[in-house]
């Protein structure tokens, strides 16, 4: 049995960065000593003692013998996993490593159209061709869930050659699928199960709480320790259990997207994050949770205001849990669209959600949340609804919209990859409809696509863009962000 209160990593840093000596490695600015002094004034002298290299006490993160490997063993054993490695780079890295891992140039991959951009990032690294499932989409609130068993069912019958499933769980609404079926479902075909997790690494610590994936049944889940628990910006963990996927591969994978110089600042916060939540994350969870239901309750009376609950109404084969902790209000009935309520309740009332979109604002609650933010938070909900609604944020109720279906491209023979190093010229809007998309092209947050490499670009897809530009969204991906003009391949 391990002891889950040790923290070898940041014992050894701790150690070396007390540690006297003349310094002739890198990083250049020595400990510290040669910072410029407006970043000292931003983050005090200590934390640079700690930004060190690959020292011979620090271990090495891609062959890992020492005290990252025993930090990395502690955190399998709190998070549930076979083997753990720590991520520098992102969950983003974690799930490319994750295509890598498991598909090469033209293997099929199956996945959700509202996968986040990372994964067409794997796509186009890998070459795998994906086959694209549509979510479960409510048509009410305008969201997509997860994917279902039946879906899934089907497409696999069609597309028994598929060398791996990945799915989202949960989604950036704390929405949970059915994935104990999708795990079981996946399995009869001997592929794996891969799972984008990252709003999910605070599961495995309160009963409460939506069950993680890897107890589900996936065999690959990678997770944003920062998102949700008390990690640093970037610093995230994939984890594997089974022998569906090859270890070495992972390994050699993430040797392929991970700095050679990575961050032990980054490597500490993790070890303290899960040194935190194993011996502490009970209770955590117990209070996070409160927190949120205190939110919840509270901003469902405010008049013209709805939160996204699950019910025996909402409940479906695409939306089996909901994480407590992630609180989407609809605020269309006010009158205004998500981005202008965000607008006003980040720039008037000192309140920022983690993302708005046409008809909702959704916040992370978590460990770091106190009494007193949610108050100011429910306050904030309060001056809103008594706001009228502008013309910037005005929705007009009989206008066009789309479904899921409708907005994304059309997928075509050309794999990601082969579009993306394709020749390709710049055109305005008005001249690419039905033509073949070249880049990226997605809101962010969520920063999922509406349109990726090898796509035909479809006049829904355009016109839903061009809205949420207008209503105060942000396009990313794409070259010009102002969405005049998209990349296309050359015919």
């Amino acid at each position: 049995m391990l002891n889950q209160n040790q923290t070898p990593l940041i014992d050894a840093l701790k150690a070396c960065a007390a540690n006297p000596h003349a310094p002739f490695y890198t990083p250049g600015h020595k400990r510290g000593l040669g910072i410029s002094q407006s970043l000292v004034d931003l983050l005090g002298k200590e934390v640079f003692r700690a930004d060190l290299t690959e020292l011979a006490d620090l271990d090495n993160l891609f062959t890992p013998q020492g005290v990252i490997q025993q930090a990395q063993e502690l955190a399998a054993a709190a998070f549930g996993a076979g083997k753990t490695w720590f991520l520098v780079n992102g969950s983003t890295c974690g799930i490319e490593a994750a295509i890598l891992a498991t598909c090469g140039m033209g293997d099929k991959i199956i996945l959700p159209r509202n996968v986040h951009s990372s994964v067409i990032s794997g796509l186009i690294l890998s070459g795998a061709m994906p086959i694209f499932i549509n979510p479960e989409y409510d048509e009410d609130l305008d969201i997509a869930h997860s994917i279902t068993p039946e879906a899934l069912k089907t497409t696999l019958e069609k597309h028994p050659d598929a060398k791996a499933v990945l799915t989202v769980y949960p989604t950036y609404y704390g929405v949970c699928g059915d994935l104990g079926a999708i795990a079981h479902i996946t399995h009869q075909y001997n592929i794996p199960l891969l799972v984008d997790e990252a709003h999910g690494a605070h599961f495995a610590f309160h009963s409460a709480l939506p069950t993680t994936a890897l107890a589900a049944g996936a065999d690959l889940t990678v997770q944003s320790i920062h998102k949700t628990l008390g990690a640093m910006t970037q610093a995230s963990m994939l984890h594997l259990q089974g022998n569906r996927i090859d270890i070495d591969r992972v390994s050699k994978a993430l040797q392929l997207l991970q700095s050679s110089s990575p961050s032990y600042l980054l490597l500490a916060s993790l070890d303290a994050a899960r040194q935190q939540m194993a011996i502490h994350g009970e209770n955590l969870m117990s209070r996070t949770l409160q927190l949120a239901d205190t939110a919840r309750t509270r901003i469902s009376q405010i008049p013209g205001l709805s939160v996204l609950e699950i019910s025996p109404e909402r409940s479906s084969p695409g939306f089996v849990a909901l994480d407590q902790t992630r609180l989407t209000i609809t605020v269309a009935d006010l009158g205004l669209t998500g981005f202008a309520a965000e607008e006003i309740l980040d720039e008037q009332l000192g309140v920022t959600p983690e993302f708005a979109s046409l008809h909702h604002l959704t916040f992370i609650i978590s460990l770091g949340n106190t009494p007193a933010d949610i108050e100011q938070l429910v306050q904030g909900f309060v001056t809103l609804s008594k706001m009228k609604s502008s013309a910037k944020g005005l929705i007009v109720t009989n206008s066009v919209w789309y479904t899921v279906d409708s907005i994304m491209g059309t997928p075509v023979c050309n794999s990601p990859r082969e579009a993306f190093f394709a020749a390709n010229e710049i055109l305005h809007l008005e001249q690419i409809s039905d033509r073949i998309c070249a880049e990226i092209v997605c809101p962010y947050p969520p920063g999922i696509p509406v349109l990726i490499p090898g796509e035909v670009i479809t006049k829904p897809a355009l016109e839903y863009l061009q809205r949420i530009q207008a209503m105060g969204g942000f396009i990313s991906g794409c070259a010009d962000p102002s969405l005049l003009t998209l990349k296309v391949i050359k015919e």
